[in-house]
């Protein structure tokens, strides 16, 4: 009967469905008892359903009212000049990861960073052709809205850096792969600390990608042009959320000294 019951448990859909008409054919009486289950399975999964699409639109609109409640309507003149104009002073790259956010960890308030956020922070090499979409996300808050600073945040148990870090030859990187352009990080972490622990290389991984793409932004004409007239900062950071800390440091790591806040 336990083994019954088990080989039931984990049946297909598909499965289930060619026992029950096998069933039926065989015992066509059992017809009406079938039909009134089967309403009644439909029901539970209709409710299902609809409580789980309940919870999260009751989500959204207590989070909304929650926003609006403390914070837009406690702070009106705030709210009416960003409805006539933005005026951010940073562009922040960071990663998707829903445990990074960058307003949260550093306390922007709206209208003060400019967010692109993408697998593994990353920003590929100046080309018209490929990953174009992150050049364009990036052109408008620079030559329009002019921002002053640029930061680029990794952070701890990163996913995508992990899965750079596991990819063993690099030919397996097929081109549209968005983690290879890290792949310069990976490479350098493999060949001056392969004797870490795997865990320990995707730590320092992380922190190259960031350099990574510091020096990859200065591909980017309109980037480097506002870096040489001194119109444009670079920086890049490590938020390692395991022991809450926050490590900052210059486009040039070898020559500028990193800031660590716990």
């Amino acid at each position: 009967m336990f083994l019954e019951r088990k080989k039931m448990s984990t049946e297909s859909y598909e499965d289930a469905l060619e026992r029950l008409g096998e069933l039926l054919s065989c015992k066509s009486d059992l017809g009406k008892v079938a039909a009134r289950k089967i309403k009644k399975l439909f029901d539970e999964l209709e409710e299902h359903k609809s409580n789980k699409s309940s919870d999260a639109v009751e989500r959204i609109q207590s989070g909304f009212i929650h926003f609006k409640t403390h914070k837009y309507l406690k702070k009106p003149s705030l709210y009416n000049a960003l409805a006539k104009s933005q005026n951010p002073k940073f562009l922040v790259f960071a990663c998707s990861d829903s445990r990074v956010s960058p307003a949260h960890i550093l306390n922007f308030q709206p209208g003060e960073a400019f967010e692109i956020r993408n697998i593994a922070n990353m920003v590929p090499l100046f080309d018209k052709t490929q990953h174009s979409g992150t050049g364009a996300a990036m052109e408008y808050p620079i030559t329009k809205l002019n921002v002053e600073n640029i930061l680029v945040i990794g952070h701890s148990r990163c996913g995508g850096i992990e899965a750079l870090m596991s990819i063993e030859d690099d030919a397996a990187l097929i081109r549209e792969d968005w983690v290879k352009i890290g792949t310069a990080a990976k490479n350098r972490i493999k060949q001056e600390f392969g004797d870490l622990s795997f865990e320990e290389q995707c730590t320092l991984c992380e922190k190259e990608a960031v350099n990574v793409t510091l020096a990859n932004l200065l591909s980017y004409p309109f980037v480097r042009e506002r870096v040489e007239k001194g119109k444009l900062a670079l920086r890049g950071a490590h938020y390692d959320f395991v022991n809450g800390t926050f490590e900052l440091w210059e486009l040039d790591v070898k020559t500028t000294t990193a800031f660590t806040f716990s």
